[in-house]
């Protein structure tokens, strides 16, 4: 069985990145300023950046202000997207380096801010592993390309940009948690794909055509694990089966 914490990311999440003269944290990809990355947070941006890799020290350097050499674009900028570059401004207008300091990591789970054992054995002990009830040959199918078993490994674990889950990490406010297709619920993994009454009705329509009929469950993993073994307890069946439910999502 494939084990994981109940936060996947529970290392990083209590790990901080504190400014000093900006040389060794990367502009967009490091979170630095704010709740996440610049990465994640303007999407759009980074795409369209030519200086993707370059460091907040040079970054500040060239210039991020209005007419800074250092917003170099692929191609000419819409209109929303020049808007999303005068918020990442705002957010960079505050910001001062310290030169005579190099930047550092702060851990957020000791007063001191320095890494002990102690204090990760006591979070782990207060939050212990969940099983994530997918075996792991079932996860890693030879028939199944890497990017689309990378792909259900992070929804299996809840850690796609689902509005909720963009949600809890600042990105988005509450008013905007809404699934866009207007059914009123929040946009969560469980609602997109299993229980829409839009597109979670494929599965009704994939039942249909393989005969089966079935209650879909609550969760991801557990739908995954009942359709697997939906047509026949065989070995052959039950792995295309998967292969059907990887292609579906």
């Amino acid at each position: 069985m494939v084990s994981l914490l109940s936060r996947e990311c529970w290392f990083s999440d209590h790990v901080e990145r504190v400014l000093g003269n900006g040389k060794h944290t990367l502009f967009w990809s490091d979170v630095w300023c704010g709740e996440v990355s610049f990465r994640v947070r303007f999407s759009r941006l980074f795409e369209l950046s030519e200086l993707k890799d370059i460091s907040v020290f040079d970054m500040y350097h060239l210039g991020w202000g209005e007419d800074g050499e250092a917003w170099r674009w692929r191609r000419r900028l819409f209109v929303w997207e020049e808007e999303e570059v005068g918020e990442l401004m705002l957010l960079l207008h505050t910001v001062r380096l310290q030169v005579d300091r190099d930047d550092r990591w702060r851990w957020t789970l000791e007063a001191s801010n320095d890494f002990t054992v102690r204090s990760a054995y006591n979070f782990l002990s207060a939050n212990p592993p969940l099983a994530l009830s997918v075996p792991a040959a079932s996860l890693w199918h030879k028939d199944v390309p890497l990017k689309v078993a990378l792909f259900a490994w992070h929804l299996f674990q809840d850690r796609l940009p689902t509005k909720d889950n963009l949600h809890r990490r600042g990105v988005l406010d509450r008013e905007s948690m809404l699934w866009v297709a207007g059914c009123g619920s929040v946009e969560s993994s469980q609602h997109l794909f299993l229980h829409c009454n839009i597109f979670g009705v494929v599965w009704y329509f994939i039942y249909r055509w393989l005969g089966i009929s079935a209650v879909i469950p609550a969760q991801v993993t557990d739908h995954f694990n009942q359709f697997s073994i939906s047509g026949s307890i065989a070995k052959t069946r039950c792995s295309i089966s998967q292969v059907i439910w990887y292609a579906t999502v």
